[in-house]
């Protein structure tokens, strides 16, 4: 189940949503500049959580990052372009509308928080982990998070592939979000984090960030669990 669009127009401008895509889409062009150096930048600015914990030397003969800036950098760089590809059809749906629930400046923290906690959460679930994670998915999740709150009954469009078809419908956010969440937990719990893949559990992390920050970072006014109505909440 894919989504491809919604129903829920943002007032705001997007900036901040609009900067991240354009962020990550340099960055990974530049990775895909470097030719063989690519998988050299992706290891050195990349998270990995035994360094961050000082069990394993940080990877170095690229760049110098320290540990800590690798929770930052790791969040705009990606492996492929189906990985970017992916994480951007997420946050150009759903960005813009938590965007315009919080303001330009609360959501670029938001972002950011989501993605730090994505990244520690799996360093608790593996803290001697030496694979780098990369990717915007735990600070997306978070997004997800967010919008759900925000935006419960919004429809959403997606599509299933059903052979060589893609059939289109249209949900509530609340389930689309819903289905979301419990195949990245059910892949998390069933994944083995000491070999490479998707990093489920930064999904979770960020995800239930998401739901803890996004009471503290909407503007005053704007409801939860619905839409505003206009006039009703305040910039």
């Amino acid at each position: 189940m894919i989504p491809i669009s919604d129903d829920n127009p943002a007032r705001l401008t997007p900036v901040v949503t609009w900067l991240v895509i354009a962020l990550c889409v340099i960055v990974y062009l530049w990775e895909r500049s470097l030719g063989r150096e690519m998988a050299a930048a992706v290891f050195v600015l990349g998270f990995m959580p035994a360094s961050l914990f000082g069990l394993h030397a940080a990877p170095t003969g690229f760049v110098n990052v320290s540990p800590v800036a690798t929770i930052f950098s790791s969040m705009f760089l990606h492996g492929s372009i189906l990985h970017l590809a992916g994480n951007m059809l997420y946050l150009w749906i759903f960005g813009n509308n938590v965007e315009d629930a919080m303001g330009h400046l609360r959501f670029a923290a938001f972002y950011l928080i989501c993605g730090v906690a994505a990244a520690l959460m799996l360093a608790f679930i593996d803290p001697a982990a030496r694979i780098p994670m990369i990717g915007a998915s735990g600070a997306i999740s978070g997004v997800l998070a967010g919008y759900v709150l925000l935006f419960p009954r919004a429809r959403v469009t997606v599509v299933v592939p059903l052979g060589i078809i893609f059939y289109p419908f249209a949900l509530s956010a609340f389930w689309v979000v819903s289905f979301w969440f419990v195949l990245q937990l059910a892949s998390a719990s069933l994944s083995d984090p000491h070999q490479p893949g998707v990093a489920w559990w930064a999904h979770v992390g960020g995800f239930g960030a998401g739901l803890v920050l996004t009471p503290l970072f909407k503007l005053p006014g704007f409801p939860l669990f619905g839409r505003p109505r206009r006039g009703s909440w305040n910039r």
